[in-house]
Protein backbone atom coordinates (compact mmCIF):
# COMPACT_ATOMS: atom_id res chain seq x y z
CA UNK A 1 0.00 0.00 0.00
CA UNK A 2 0.72 3.36 -0.47
CA UNK A 3 -0.16 6.35 1.81
CA UNK A 4 0.07 10.15 0.55
CA UNK A 5 -0.31 13.66 0.90
CA UNK A 6 0.76 17.26 0.69
CA UNK A 7 1.62 17.42 4.55
CA UNK A 8 3.86 14.48 5.73
CA UNK A 9 5.61 14.92 8.78
CA UNK A 10 9.02 13.10 8.57
CA UNK A 11 11.50 13.20 11.13
CA UNK A 12 13.41 16.05 9.09
CA UNK A 13 10.59 18.01 8.68
CA UNK A 14 6.95 18.50 6.81
CA UNK A 15 6.56 17.87 2.86
CA UNK A 16 4.62 16.71 0.41
CA UNK A 17 5.54 12.58 0.37
CA UNK A 18 4.37 9.39 -0.51
CA UNK A 19 4.43 6.44 2.34
CA UNK A 20 5.01 2.98 0.86
CA UNK A 21 4.34 0.29 3.05
CA UNK A 22 5.27 -3.75 2.81
CA UNK A 23 4.53 -6.27 5.70
CA UNK A 24 3.44 -3.46 8.25
CA UNK A 25 6.66 -1.71 7.56
CA UNK A 26 7.68 1.42 5.52
CA UNK A 27 9.81 0.46 3.11
CA UNK A 28 10.32 3.83 1.29
CA UNK A 29 9.43 7.60 1.38
CA UNK A 30 9.27 9.27 -1.97
CA UNK A 31 7.66 12.35 -3.54
CA UNK A 32 4.28 13.25 -3.40
CA UNK A 33 3.85 12.00 -7.38
CA UNK A 34 6.50 8.73 -7.37
CA UNK A 35 4.44 5.77 -7.17
CA UNK A 36 7.23 3.41 -8.00
CA UNK A 37 5.56 2.87 -11.24
CA UNK A 38 2.17 2.22 -10.10
CA UNK A 39 1.84 -1.58 -9.80
CA UNK A 40 -0.53 -3.57 -7.60
CA UNK A 41 0.05 -1.17 -4.25
CA UNK A 42 -3.46 0.50 -3.11
CA UNK A 43 -2.85 3.90 -3.13
CA UNK A 44 -4.73 6.60 -0.43
CA UNK A 45 -4.96 10.03 -1.37
CA UNK A 46 -5.40 12.43 2.31
CA UNK A 47 -7.29 15.18 1.38
CA UNK A 48 -6.25 18.62 1.37
CA UNK A 49 -7.11 19.45 5.21
CA UNK A 50 -5.00 16.94 6.41
CA UNK A 51 -1.63 15.73 7.46
CA UNK A 52 0.32 12.78 7.72
CA UNK A 53 1.79 11.80 10.98
CA UNK A 54 3.56 8.94 12.89
CA UNK A 55 0.77 7.20 15.12
CA UNK A 56 1.64 9.09 18.38
CA UNK A 57 3.55 6.96 21.64
CA UNK A 58 1.94 7.25 25.17
CA UNK A 59 4.23 5.71 27.38
CA UNK A 60 2.41 6.54 30.04
CA UNK A 61 -0.94 4.76 30.68
CA UNK A 62 -2.88 3.48 33.43
CA UNK A 63 -5.31 0.43 32.11
CA UNK A 64 -6.02 -1.01 35.18
CA UNK A 65 -6.16 -4.73 34.43
CA UNK A 66 -6.27 -7.04 35.99
CA UNK A 67 -7.84 -6.46 39.17
CA UNK A 68 -9.55 -2.83 38.71
CA UNK A 69 -10.78 -3.29 35.59
CA UNK A 70 -14.04 -1.76 36.01
CA UNK A 71 -11.65 1.97 36.26
CA UNK A 72 -10.22 0.94 32.78
CA UNK A 73 -9.51 -1.95 30.50
CA UNK A 74 -7.16 -2.80 27.26
CA UNK A 75 -10.19 -3.21 25.32
CA UNK A 76 -11.25 0.06 26.41
CA UNK A 77 -8.50 1.92 26.66
CA UNK A 78 -6.48 0.77 23.44
CA UNK A 79 -9.81 1.18 21.50
CA UNK A 80 -9.59 5.25 23.08
CA UNK A 81 -5.90 5.27 21.77
CA UNK A 82 -6.61 4.17 18.45
CA UNK A 83 -9.51 6.44 18.16
CA UNK A 84 -6.60 9.63 19.46
CA UNK A 85 -4.10 8.66 17.00
CA UNK A 86 -1.76 6.52 19.04
CA UNK A 87 -1.22 3.26 18.12
CA UNK A 88 1.74 2.47 21.26
CA UNK A 89 1.10 2.43 24.76
CA UNK A 90 3.08 1.78 27.28
CA UNK A 91 1.37 0.31 30.29
CA UNK A 92 1.89 1.73 34.61
CA UNK A 93 2.96 -1.29 36.98
CA UNK A 94 0.10 0.30 39.18
CA UNK A 95 -3.59 0.29 39.92
CA UNK A 96 -3.93 -3.20 38.67
CA UNK A 97 -3.87 -6.50 41.48
CA UNK A 98 -1.18 -7.45 40.90
CA UNK A 99 1.06 -4.73 40.49
CA UNK A 100 4.17 -5.65 37.93
CA UNK A 101 6.68 -5.92 40.09
CA UNK A 102 7.95 -9.73 39.53
CA UNK A 103 8.06 -11.67 36.50
CA UNK A 104 4.99 -13.63 37.95
CA UNK A 105 3.00 -10.31 37.83
CA UNK A 106 4.31 -8.96 34.58
CA UNK A 107 2.93 -12.58 32.99
CA UNK A 108 -0.62 -12.16 34.87
CA UNK A 109 -1.02 -8.57 33.04
CA UNK A 110 0.36 -9.57 29.47
CA UNK A 111 -2.25 -12.72 29.98
CA UNK A 112 -5.03 -10.00 30.47
CA UNK A 113 -4.00 -8.17 27.56
CA UNK A 114 -3.71 -10.91 24.95
CA UNK A 115 -6.10 -10.69 22.12
CA UNK A 116 -7.74 -7.37 23.64
CA UNK A 117 -5.78 -4.83 22.78
CA UNK A 118 -6.29 -2.32 19.83
CA UNK A 119 -3.28 -1.26 19.42
CA UNK A 120 0.62 -2.67 20.36
CA UNK A 121 1.22 -2.41 24.18
CA UNK A 122 4.26 -2.68 26.01
CA UNK A 123 4.96 -2.59 29.88
CA UNK A 124 6.60 -0.58 32.56
CA UNK A 125 7.26 -2.99 35.48
CA UNK A 126 7.50 -1.47 39.24
CA UNK A 127 10.53 -0.82 41.76
CA UNK A 128 8.93 -1.06 45.54
CA UNK A 129 10.83 -1.96 48.70
CA UNK A 130 12.21 -5.46 48.61
CA UNK A 131 12.52 -6.13 45.05
CA UNK A 132 15.58 -5.37 43.83
CA UNK A 133 16.07 -9.02 43.47
CA UNK A 134 13.67 -9.22 40.49
CA UNK A 135 14.64 -5.47 38.46
CA UNK A 136 16.91 -7.47 35.92
CA UNK A 137 14.91 -10.94 35.42
CA UNK A 138 11.99 -8.32 34.82
CA UNK A 139 14.19 -6.81 32.45
CA UNK A 140 15.25 -10.03 30.63
CA UNK A 141 11.09 -10.76 30.74
CA UNK A 142 10.85 -7.80 28.39
CA UNK A 143 9.38 -4.36 30.41
CA UNK A 144 10.89 -1.40 28.71
CA UNK A 145 11.94 0.39 32.42
CA UNK A 146 10.95 0.68 36.18
CA UNK A 147 8.18 3.20 37.77
CA UNK A 148 8.65 4.08 41.39
CA UNK A 149 6.79 6.25 43.95
CA UNK A 150 8.52 9.14 46.07
CA UNK A 151 5.95 9.24 48.22
CA UNK A 152 2.41 6.91 48.66
CA UNK A 153 1.30 6.25 45.87
CA UNK A 154 -2.47 5.98 46.64
CA UNK A 155 -2.81 1.91 46.25
CA UNK A 156 -1.22 -0.06 48.90
CA UNK A 157 0.31 -2.80 46.66
CA UNK A 158 2.66 -0.35 45.24
CA UNK A 159 4.97 1.38 48.29
CA UNK A 160 7.29 4.01 47.76
CA UNK A 161 10.90 4.20 48.22
CA UNK A 162 12.69 5.50 50.45
CA UNK A 163 16.10 7.31 49.82
CA UNK A 164 18.25 3.79 50.42
CA UNK A 165 15.59 1.69 48.30
CA UNK A 166 15.76 4.22 45.66
CA UNK A 167 19.47 4.40 45.96
CA UNK A 168 19.51 0.40 45.86
CA UNK A 169 17.20 -0.01 42.85
CA UNK A 170 19.41 2.80 41.09
CA UNK A 171 22.24 1.06 41.83
CA UNK A 172 20.88 -2.42 40.04
CA UNK A 173 19.80 -0.78 36.90
CA UNK A 174 22.80 1.31 36.81
CA UNK A 175 24.52 -1.87 36.15
CA UNK A 176 22.45 -2.77 33.56
CA UNK A 177 21.94 0.81 32.02
CA UNK A 178 18.38 0.31 33.23
CA UNK A 179 15.68 2.87 33.25
CA UNK A 180 13.72 4.67 36.28
CA UNK A 181 11.04 6.76 36.08
CA UNK A 182 9.64 8.64 38.92
CA UNK A 183 6.55 10.21 40.65
CA UNK A 184 8.34 13.44 42.64
CA UNK A 185 6.54 14.64 45.36
CA UNK A 186 7.80 14.69 48.56
CA UNK A 187 5.73 13.43 51.63
CA UNK A 188 7.41 15.24 54.39
CA UNK A 189 6.52 18.57 52.68
CA UNK A 190 2.93 17.35 51.99
CA UNK A 191 2.66 16.29 55.28
CA UNK A 192 3.54 19.69 56.34
CA UNK A 193 1.19 21.42 54.04
CA UNK A 194 -2.94 22.22 54.71
CA UNK A 195 -5.25 19.32 54.62
CA UNK A 196 -7.09 18.99 51.61
CA UNK A 197 -10.56 18.18 52.33
CA UNK A 198 -13.41 20.66 50.98
CA UNK A 199 -14.89 21.70 47.83
CA UNK A 200 -12.33 24.10 47.51
CA UNK A 201 -9.87 23.43 44.49
CA UNK A 202 -7.89 26.48 46.43
CA UNK A 203 -7.53 24.40 49.37
CA UNK A 204 -6.49 21.31 47.46
CA UNK A 205 -4.01 23.24 45.39
CA UNK A 206 -1.96 24.48 48.92
CA UNK A 207 -2.00 21.05 50.21
CA UNK A 208 0.83 19.92 47.55
CA UNK A 209 2.75 22.82 46.90
CA UNK A 210 5.62 23.23 44.31
CA UNK A 211 8.15 22.70 46.82
CA UNK A 212 6.69 18.82 47.14
CA UNK A 213 8.03 18.59 43.48
CA UNK A 214 11.09 20.36 44.12
CA UNK A 215 12.72 18.80 46.83
CA UNK A 216 11.51 14.75 45.53
CA UNK A 217 13.38 16.10 42.32
CA UNK A 218 16.34 16.61 43.68
CA UNK A 219 16.14 13.69 45.98
CA UNK A 220 16.17 11.75 42.57
CA UNK A 221 19.15 13.73 40.89
CA UNK A 222 21.31 13.19 43.90
CA UNK A 223 20.60 9.66 43.56
CA UNK A 224 21.38 9.65 40.00
CA UNK A 225 24.64 11.75 40.04
CA UNK A 226 25.44 8.95 42.47
CA UNK A 227 24.66 6.14 40.80
CA UNK A 228 25.10 7.38 36.91
CA UNK A 229 21.61 5.52 36.35
CA UNK A 230 19.30 6.84 33.64
CA UNK A 231 16.18 8.60 35.15
CA UNK A 232 13.16 10.27 34.18
CA UNK A 233 10.88 12.38 36.01
CA UNK A 234 6.68 11.50 35.63
CA UNK A 235 4.30 14.51 35.10
CA UNK A 236 6.02 17.49 35.72
CA UNK A 237 3.47 20.32 36.99
CA UNK A 238 5.55 22.69 38.59
CA UNK A 239 7.83 24.55 36.15
CA UNK A 240 9.58 26.29 39.42
CA UNK A 241 11.53 22.78 39.21
CA UNK A 242 12.80 23.90 35.50
CA UNK A 243 15.77 25.32 37.03
CA UNK A 244 16.49 22.44 39.14
CA UNK A 245 16.56 20.00 35.92
CA UNK A 246 18.48 22.38 34.00
CA UNK A 247 21.58 22.31 36.50
CA UNK A 248 20.76 18.33 36.28
CA UNK A 249 21.41 18.54 32.76
CA UNK A 250 24.20 20.48 32.40
CA UNK A 251 26.32 18.67 35.39
CA UNK A 252 25.90 15.29 33.30
CA UNK A 253 23.16 13.67 34.86
CA UNK A 254 21.02 11.34 33.08
CA UNK A 255 17.83 12.31 33.44
CA UNK A 256 14.50 13.32 31.20
CA UNK A 257 11.45 14.78 31.89
CA UNK A 258 7.60 14.62 30.78
CA UNK A 259 4.77 16.53 31.32
CA UNK A 260 1.17 16.15 30.52
CA UNK A 261 -1.98 17.94 28.57
CA UNK A 262 -3.64 18.57 31.42
CA UNK A 263 -0.70 21.01 32.86
CA UNK A 264 -0.51 22.52 29.41
CA UNK A 265 -4.45 23.51 28.81
CA UNK A 266 -6.29 23.74 32.44
CA UNK A 267 -5.23 26.42 35.20
CA UNK A 268 -6.03 26.43 38.35
CA UNK A 269 -7.86 29.71 38.32
CA UNK A 270 -10.32 27.58 36.02
CA UNK A 271 -11.07 24.97 38.24
CA UNK A 272 -15.16 24.96 39.31
CA UNK A 273 -14.81 24.62 43.04
CA UNK A 274 -16.45 21.26 43.77
CA UNK A 275 -15.26 19.98 39.94
CA UNK A 276 -13.10 16.63 41.27
CA UNK A 277 -12.86 15.04 37.39
CA UNK A 278 -9.68 17.99 37.40
CA UNK A 279 -7.96 16.28 40.54
CA UNK A 280 -4.80 14.59 39.72
CA UNK A 281 -1.19 14.50 41.45
CA UNK A 282 0.79 16.66 41.30
CA UNK A 283 -1.93 19.32 40.97
CA UNK A 284 -3.00 21.47 38.02
CA UNK A 285 -1.04 24.46 38.59
CA UNK A 286 -1.63 28.49 37.83
CA UNK A 287 -1.56 29.89 34.67
CA UNK A 288 2.58 31.21 35.35
CA UNK A 289 3.03 27.51 35.45
CA UNK A 290 1.27 25.73 32.33
CA UNK A 291 2.76 28.82 30.25
CA UNK A 292 6.44 28.67 31.62
CA UNK A 293 5.94 24.56 30.87
CA UNK A 294 4.67 25.64 26.74
CA UNK A 295 8.32 28.14 26.79
CA UNK A 296 10.07 25.33 27.83
CA UNK A 297 8.54 22.88 25.45
CA UNK A 298 8.40 25.40 22.13
CA UNK A 299 12.09 24.61 20.98
CA UNK A 300 13.75 21.43 22.29
CA UNK A 301 17.07 22.83 20.72
CA UNK A 302 17.32 25.76 22.47
CA UNK A 303 15.67 24.31 25.95
CA UNK A 304 16.07 20.54 26.24
CA UNK A 305 14.84 20.49 29.59
CA UNK A 306 10.76 19.12 28.55
CA UNK A 307 11.55 15.93 26.11
CA UNK A 308 7.91 14.93 25.90
CA UNK A 309 4.40 15.25 26.44
CA UNK A 310 2.06 11.94 27.69
CA UNK A 311 -1.38 11.71 28.69
CA UNK A 312 -1.11 10.06 32.35
CA UNK A 313 -4.58 8.55 31.41
CA UNK A 314 -5.53 7.92 35.43
CA UNK A 315 -8.98 7.11 35.49
CA UNK A 316 -11.64 5.78 37.91
CA UNK A 317 -15.15 4.52 38.68
CA UNK A 318 -17.31 8.03 38.90
CA UNK A 319 -17.78 6.88 42.37
CA UNK A 320 -14.20 7.23 43.16
CA UNK A 321 -13.90 10.67 41.86
CA UNK A 322 -17.02 11.81 44.51
CA UNK A 323 -18.86 13.90 42.19
CA UNK A 324 -21.26 13.36 44.38
CA UNK A 325 -19.92 15.61 47.40
CA UNK A 326 -16.99 17.34 45.55
CA UNK A 327 -14.52 16.95 47.94
CA UNK A 328 -11.19 17.21 46.70
CA UNK A 329 -9.61 15.11 49.81
CA UNK A 330 -11.90 12.58 49.31
CA UNK A 331 -11.82 11.74 45.33
CA UNK A 332 -9.11 9.66 43.68
CA UNK A 333 -6.87 11.54 42.19
CA UNK A 334 -6.19 11.20 37.95
CA UNK A 335 -7.28 12.59 34.84
CA UNK A 336 -9.09 10.78 32.19
CA UNK A 337 -7.76 12.16 28.53
CA UNK A 338 -6.36 9.57 26.60
CA UNK A 339 -8.24 9.85 23.69
CA UNK A 340 -7.89 13.81 23.35
CA UNK A 341 -4.36 13.69 24.11
CA UNK A 342 -2.79 15.47 20.75
CA UNK A 343 -6.03 17.69 20.09
CA UNK A 344 -6.10 18.79 23.45
CA UNK A 345 -1.96 19.43 22.82
CA UNK A 346 -2.68 20.68 19.47
CA UNK A 347 -5.05 23.30 20.31
CA UNK A 348 -2.37 25.10 23.16
CA UNK A 349 0.44 24.66 20.64
CA UNK A 350 -1.46 25.94 17.86
CA UNK A 351 -2.41 29.02 19.67
CA UNK A 352 0.96 29.68 21.03
CA UNK A 353 2.42 29.20 17.28
CA UNK A 354 4.04 25.64 18.46
CA UNK A 355 4.62 23.95 14.94
CA UNK A 356 2.83 20.23 14.56
CA UNK A 357 6.19 19.16 13.63
CA UNK A 358 7.08 19.78 17.10
CA UNK A 359 4.18 18.38 18.72
CA UNK A 360 5.12 15.07 16.72
CA UNK A 361 8.76 15.33 17.98
CA UNK A 362 7.37 15.55 21.89
CA UNK A 363 4.20 12.98 21.11
CA UNK A 364 5.99 10.38 19.56
CA UNK A 365 9.28 10.53 18.65
CA UNK A 366 10.73 11.09 22.05
CA UNK A 367 8.08 8.74 23.88
CA UNK A 368 9.48 5.77 21.08
CA UNK A 369 12.65 6.28 22.43
CA UNK A 370 12.06 6.42 26.18
CA UNK A 371 10.53 3.32 26.36
CA UNK A 372 13.48 2.01 24.29
CA UNK A 373 11.03 1.09 21.29
CA UNK A 374 12.68 1.67 17.73
CA UNK A 375 10.27 0.99 15.30
CA UNK A 376 8.09 3.39 16.92
CA UNK A 377 7.91 7.35 17.04
CA UNK A 378 8.71 8.33 13.31
CA UNK A 379 7.72 7.58 9.46
CA UNK A 380 10.95 6.55 8.60
CA UNK A 381 12.13 3.03 6.70
CA UNK A 382 12.18 0.37 8.61
CA UNK A 383 9.43 1.69 11.20
CA UNK A 384 6.38 -0.10 11.42
CA UNK A 385 3.75 1.75 8.86
CA UNK A 386 1.84 3.86 11.97
CA UNK A 387 0.02 6.32 10.61
CA UNK A 388 -2.54 8.98 11.55
CA UNK A 389 -4.33 11.30 9.33
CA UNK A 390 -5.20 14.40 11.11
CA UNK A 391 -7.37 17.13 10.20
CA UNK A 392 -5.09 20.00 12.34
CA UNK A 393 -7.61 22.97 11.73
CA UNK A 394 -11.17 21.08 11.57
CA UNK A 395 -12.39 21.56 15.55
CA UNK A 396 -15.14 19.32 17.67
CA UNK A 397 -16.43 19.33 20.89
CA UNK A 398 -15.49 16.54 23.35
CA UNK A 399 -18.39 14.49 23.81
CA UNK A 400 -18.66 10.58 24.09
CA UNK A 401 -15.40 9.14 24.63
CA UNK A 402 -14.44 5.19 24.51
CA UNK A 403 -12.98 5.43 28.12
CA UNK A 404 -14.36 2.79 30.71
CA UNK A 405 -16.02 5.64 32.37
CA UNK A 406 -17.19 9.07 31.59
CA UNK A 407 -15.71 11.48 33.90
CA UNK A 408 -13.36 14.00 32.09
CA UNK A 409 -12.43 17.50 32.58
CA UNK A 410 -12.12 17.85 28.89
CA UNK A 411 -15.75 16.57 28.89
CA UNK A 412 -17.80 19.75 26.47
CA UNK A 413 -14.29 21.68 25.48
CA UNK A 414 -13.51 23.02 21.81
CA UNK A 415 -10.51 21.18 20.59
CA UNK A 416 -8.66 22.05 17.64
CA UNK A 417 -7.81 18.95 15.50
CA UNK A 418 -9.64 16.02 14.19
CA UNK A 419 -7.93 12.50 13.69
CA UNK A 420 -9.89 11.02 10.98
CA UNK A 421 -7.89 7.46 10.01
CA UNK A 422 -5.31 5.72 11.67
CA UNK A 423 -3.00 2.34 10.52
CA UNK A 424 -1.57 0.34 12.85
CA UNK A 425 1.17 -1.80 11.41
CA UNK A 426 -0.22 -0.51 7.41
CA UNK A 427 -3.88 -1.93 8.35
CA UNK A 428 -6.40 0.93 8.63
CA UNK A 429 -8.46 0.66 11.92
CA UNK A 430 -11.69 -0.07 11.49
CA UNK A 431 -13.21 -0.79 14.78
CA UNK A 432 -12.61 -4.13 13.59
CA UNK A 433 -11.21 -7.20 15.69
CA UNK A 434 -8.36 -6.10 17.74
CA UNK A 435 -5.02 -5.91 15.93
CA UNK A 436 -2.54 -4.87 18.17
CA UNK A 437 0.33 -6.88 19.68
CA UNK A 438 2.54 -7.10 22.82
CA UNK A 439 5.90 -5.36 22.68
CA UNK A 440 9.15 -6.69 24.77
CA UNK A 441 11.57 -4.09 25.63
CA UNK A 442 13.07 -3.23 22.17
CA UNK A 443 9.70 -3.35 20.23
CA UNK A 444 9.85 -7.52 18.81
CA UNK A 445 6.16 -8.27 19.24
CA UNK A 446 5.15 -11.24 22.39
CA UNK A 447 2.87 -13.92 20.98
CA UNK A 448 2.17 -15.56 24.54
CA UNK A 449 2.65 -13.77 28.16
Amino acid sequence: MIVRARRVVLPDGERPAAVHVADGRVVAVTGFDDLGGGGDAEVTTLDDDEVLLPGLVDSHVHVNEPGRTEWEGFASATRAAAAGGITTVVDMPLNSIPPTTTVEGLAVKRAAALGQVSVDVAFWGGAVPGNVGQLRPMLDAGVVGFKCFLLDSGVPEFPPLDDAGLLAALTELAAVDGLLIAHCEDEDTIAAAPDPAGRRYAGFLASRPPAAEETAIARLVAAAAVTGARVHVVHLADAGALPLLRRARADGVRITVETCPHYLTFAADEVPDGDTAFKCCPPIREAAHREELWTALADGAVDPVIDMVVSDHSPCTPELKRLDVGDFGLAWGGIAGLQVTLPAVWTGARARGVPLTRVVELMSAAPAALAGLPTKGGIAVGKDADLVAFAPDARSTVGELHHRNPVTPYAGRELVGVVRRVWLRGTYLDGGPPRGRLLDRGGSARVTP
